[in-house]
């Protein structure tokens, strides 16, 4: 049985509000490309059609998470061996910067083809530094939390990050509304992009007041860091890294379809008004964000699998009849499917971060996370609104990005399936 630390509720508040903050200005300058998807593409790529601009894009999109595994062996084991709070001031610093530069970038109409090679590289160090975020913000708060309530305080990485996209969401539904649709695309789009300065230098006097996981501390005490951090959980903790892949299959496409895709799409192929898309966008994320401290407590309470693997078994059965509702054309009717979708997100993302962490012994945790995390995101994660256009140029039908979701959740299910339940373990 799990033993339980002594932690005061005003010194959990604290670790969660330093961490959680910070996560969510690192998600809120992240995702803000995905929103913004369909202007970005009328603004950097040349073409006659908006749906092959779109894809072009989301190509893009898709190119930061190149960089994301990475990001992530260079920044894991960084975090093993010289802390978890270094790394989390480091990546906020260079997200903040890169995602200024890219609310100052020149346009196509402006300089040509070197706009979108200037947009690559920029968001090719976003997806570097985002490659140490989650997996370090996960790992920190799962280490300064009681084992009972593990899933409470790790499930907020994951709120704070949809709270950032339906921040991010919401900025540009209020900026379309009150700019309109033409100054929007013409320049209002660069300040949500430069709005990174001011909240990257909030997020670095938060991180920089930190204190380090008190497992980490333990470590650090007892000599026994690891100097090699990734070889060693290669060779001693393959199983903990093929399951944590399985895990984050679903998170990252479900998470991915909801923030990056269906805002374009939305507008592109539904047709939907831009302010109608972002608005069906953000109440979906915010849904989420509502459900999401209920998971992760219920997941302290009944374990990890039961609630992934009913959330693994809502995106196989209710994605396509929730798609199929979003083509009738009615905003009411999208909200409902998009906050159906959410639900399911919530489900999984409860419980989905202690389980992560719960995999891994704390010498190789950061590492292990960020390995299998980071290469999932950018097999699966970074190329789903790529995938998802393409499946509806290739075939035609608005619907077929349905298919995807589901069998990236079957995946997950049978990952869930025969993984061990983890919850209330001692991390070492």
């Amino acid at each position: 049985m799990a033993t339980k630390t002594n932690n005061p509720p005003k010194r959990t508040a604290k670790i969660m509000m330093a961490a959680g903050i910070g996560h969510f200005i690192e998600w809120f300058d992240f995702g803000l490309y995905g929103t913004l998807a369909a202007i970005i593409a009328s603004n950097f790529f040349v073409s006659s059609d908006p749906a092959t601009a779109l894809l072009k894009s989301f190509a893009v999109f898709g190119s930061g998470f190149l960089m994301r595994p990475l990001g992530g062996f260079f920044f894991g084991s960084m975090g093993d061996r010289l802390g978890r709070r270094k790394v989390l001031v480091t990546v906020i610093v260079i997200t903040s910067i890169s995602t200024f530069v890219m609310g100052i970038l020149p346009t196509w109409h402006q300089v040509g083809i070197v706009a979108p090679v200037l947009l690559v590289m920029t968001r090719l160090v976003q997806g570097f530094a985002a490659g140490g975020e989650s997996s370090g913000v996960i790992t920190y708060l799962a280490e300064s939390a009681e084992p009972h309530r593990r899933a409470t305080l790790t499930c907020w990485s994951e709120n704070f990050s949809f709270m950032a996209f339906v921040c991010g969401s919401g900025l540009v539904l209020l900026l379309t509304y009150w700019l309109g649709e033409t100054a929007m695309n013409d320049w209002g789009w660069r300040i949500p992009f430069l709005l990174a300065a001011p909240l990257g230098l909030g997020g670095l006097y938060m991180r920089r007041n930190m204190e380090d996981s008190a497992e980490f501390h333990k470590l650090k005490a007892t000599g026994k860091i690891e100097k090699s951090p990734l070889r060693t959980a290669l060779k001693t903790s393959l199983s903990a890294l093929l399951f944590c892949t399985g895990f984050v299959v679903i998170k990252a496409v479900s998470s991915w379809v909801l923030q990056s895709f269906m805002p374009g799409y939305l507008s592109t192929h539904l047709h939907y008004s831009r302010t109608d898309s972002y608005l069906i966008t953000t109440l979906g994320l915010l849904s989420v964000a509502i459900c999401m401290p209920i998971t992760g407590y219920l997941s302290d309470r009944w374990g990890r699998r039961p609630l992934m693997l009913v959330a693994c078994a809502g995106f196989i059965l209710l994605t396509y009849p929730a798609m199929l509702l979003m083509t009738q054309g009615s905003v009411g009717s999208s909200i409902a499917a998009m906050s159906v979708l959410g639900v399911c997100v919530a489900l999984f993302n409860g419980g989905c971060g202690a389980a992560m962490v719960e995999l891994f012994p704390t010498a190789i945790r950061y590492g292990g996370i960020a390995m299998s995390y980071n290469l999932t995101v950018a097999v699966f994660g970074g190329v789903t609104p790529l995938a998802s256009a393409s499946l509806i140029s290739l075939t035609g039908d608005p619907l077929s990005p349905a298919w995807y979701v589901m069998i990236t959740a079957l995946i997950s299910f049978i990952a869930v399936w025969f993984a061990k339940e983890t919850a209330g373990k001692v991390l070492d």
